[in-house]
């Protein structure tokens, strides 16, 4: 009976967002090479026995099992780099994995200070000898370059004036954007690639309420499918929106790998912008230190 409490035991320790690390010590640490043997051979979750009968790892398992042990090691590391440092890197490494990655361009452009951005600007000259709009333009291809770049080199207002006759007609230049998108694309339009990358976040959430009320839909509704565009829109205006949609997909049961690193990423950077319903998805879903340290990020809350 032993055993398999165990074995049990095992199962959920390695189960799930992390491993719980104290259960695999209390268990491990004091198993002897009778007792590993008889784990092995009843923990058919993790290991098969061959035409020798050796006991065997089933590779696969062996490679989820680092990732899940690399969660806490990642989040450690994220969490004591300067944040210039960690946005460049960030940056980076999205340019340089393609396409799929642009969204972590989008959500460090959107959701910095002007103060921040230009840090993380700075950071990326020392780190990699060349600008980050230097870097976007050689690496990214499609439509997305222009929005990309212009995001990444803004450096915004941040005070509180707002010029509703203008911020009205700029609504109308999204409204027609995003009408005639069957024509051409919104995030082709040099309008709004202007309006979204110079405009303050209280003008564009001026321009967001004219945009309802020009087209009874939310902005954000219109550009559902249309991938780095809406993630711009609704990082800028509506971040908590934006954030607890990300978190909802990284802690969903059948999200992939990249969803669940952008947890990690997310709650280090943006503890202090997440809403307060995310420390329960957290408890409910993470394990082991990896939980321990990510709750204790969020319970301090700065940025």
């Amino acid at each position: 009976m032993a055993l398999l409490d165990d074995i049990e035991a095992l199962n959920k320790a390695f189960s799930g967002f992390g491993v719980d690390e104290t259960s695999i010590l209390s268990i491990l640490g004091n198993s002897n090479l009778e007792h590993k043997k008889s784990l092995r051979q009843g923990w058919s979750k993790f290991f098969s026995e061959d035409e020798y009968g050796f006991e065997r790892f089933d590779p696969s398992h062996v490679k989820s099992l680092k990732l899940e042990f690399k969660r806490f090691r990642d989040a450690v590391m994220l969490s004591v780099l300067h944040p210039w440092e960690r946005d460049a890197r960030l940056i980076e490494k999205a340019i340089k994995k393609g396409p799929k990655h642009y969204n972590i361009i989008v959500e460090i452009a959107c959701s910095r200070s002007s103060e921040e951005l230009l840090g993380a600007r700075k950071a990326y000259h020392s780190l990699f000898d060349q600008s980050m709009e230097e870097d976007i333009a050689a690496h990214v291809k499609g439509s997305e370059r222009k929005l990309l770049v212009a995001l990444v080199s803004a450096y915004r207002y941040e005070g509180p004036k707002v010029h509703d006759h203008v911020a009205k007609c700029e609504a109308e230049i999204l409204a027609t954007a995003v009408k005639n998108g069957d024509r051409k694309k919104p995030i082709e339009e040099e309008e709004v690639i202007m309006i979204l990358a110079t405009r303050s976040k209280p003008h564009l959430q001026e321009i967001y309420q004219h945009y309802h009320k020009i087209c009874a839909k939310s902005i954000t509704e219109d550009l559902e499918g249309h991938g780095i565009l809406k993630d711009t829109v609704e990082c800028l205006c509506t971040p908590e929106t934006y954030f607890t949609r990300v978190l909802d997909l990284g802690l969903s049961v059948d999200a992939d790998e990249e969803s669940k690193k952008a947890v990690t990423r997310v709650i280090v950077t943006r503890k202090g912008a997440l809403v307060k319903d995310v420390q329960n998805k957290i408890e409910g879903c993470l394990k082991g230190f990896y939980k321990d340290f990510m709750l204790g990020l969020i319970a301090r809350g700065e940025k």
